[in-house]
């Protein structure tokens, strides 16, 4: 425990706190040590000169980056700012790490992939992803996954919470209007933003962690479709709304998504004993706090 215990002496900055996970971040990892929540008014994840002095000014022993362009749909139009968050700031914020001798946690997706392997995908699976939001949060990765520091790269998958704007909270707004009608041939696990920050403070509480740092699956256990996912919300709700199971072909957008997204956790389970709980006893966890 001392090689944490000394990091998060030093802080903990965690950039992106005022988004669903960093939200979340923030009360999971105070009790390692004092939590610096910033915020884009607070530093601009995408300058670099911004994040450079921030983290010199502050002298974090961990950094963790919780900030995101999530906009799926939107990123097909907007690449330049999608590369910019998803692809350069995470670049930005290794170097910083680097040069103050500070951990990284950094976030990514299922959407790396593309979806036509047939199984849940491992960390060794080539990636592939099929619009720019995955194409550029592969970027990051690798940007990341270069620089000679302790770093922890977490894809996880359907990330969501009772706040802020994710499938959950946009199944409850819907639901108040009438029937909803959602695809049921894309597959994956949602995720609980609760669940992935339980398993960021494990993974930093960890008596190895200096030595165990790479590339992780961490999102809950098992699979569904959005459509199951929406059933489930509605009726753990005891909303009496129809849920309609559609294509994706009967729900065009812009961007392309995997049909299967699963992600295998086994490594982070072997090397570090770390498993997240299922979808549905994490679904189960976040509605208790909407009661």
């Amino acid at each position: 425990m001392e090689a944490i215990g000394a990091q998060a002496r030093r802080g903990i900055a965690i950039f992106g706190a005022h988004g669903q996970l960093g939200r979340v971040l923030t009360r999971v990892l105070a009790p390692l040590g004092p939590v610096h929540a910033l915020g884009r008014a607070d530093c601009d994840v995408g300058d670099e000169k911004a994040v450079r002095a921030t983290v010199r000014r502050l002298m974090p022993g961990v950094i963790v980056n919780a900030s995101a362009y999530t906009a799926v749909d939107k990123a097909e139009s907007e690449r330049d700012v999608a590369h910019r968050i998803n692809a350069e700031a995470p670049g930005f914020l290794a170097d910083a790490a680097a040069a103050t001798d500070a951990w990284l946690v950094h976030y990514s997706t299922d959407y790396v992939f593309d979806g036509r392997k047939g199984g849940p995908y491992e960390e060794r699976d080539p990636t592939a992803p099929l619009n720019v939001y995955g194409d550029t949060k592969r970027l990051g990765e690798e940007a990341v996954l270069a620089r000679p520091i302790v770093a922890f790269v977490l894809r996880t998958s359907w990330l969501y919470d009772r706040e802020g704007r994710n499938f959950f909270s946009t199944v409850k707004r819907l639901a108040a209007a009438g029937p909803l009608r959602i695809v049921a041939d894309q597959y994956g696990t949602p995720t609980s933003a609760a669940a992935l920050a339980e398993a960021t403070g494990a993974i930093l509480r960890h008596p190895e962690a200096a030595r165990k740092g790479g590339l992780y699956h961490a999102a809950c256990a098992g699979e569904t479709s959005w459509y199951g996912f929406a059933h489930a919300i509605v009726g753990a709700l005891g909303l009496p709304v129809e849920v309609a199971p559609i294509t994706t072909a009967e729900y065009p957008t812009p961007a392309r998504r995997p049909a299967y997204s699963v992600l295998d956790g086994g490594l982070l389970k072997e090397r570090l004993g770390i498993a997240l709980p299922s979808w549905e006893r994490a679904l189960a966890d976040v509605l208790r706090g909407e009661a």
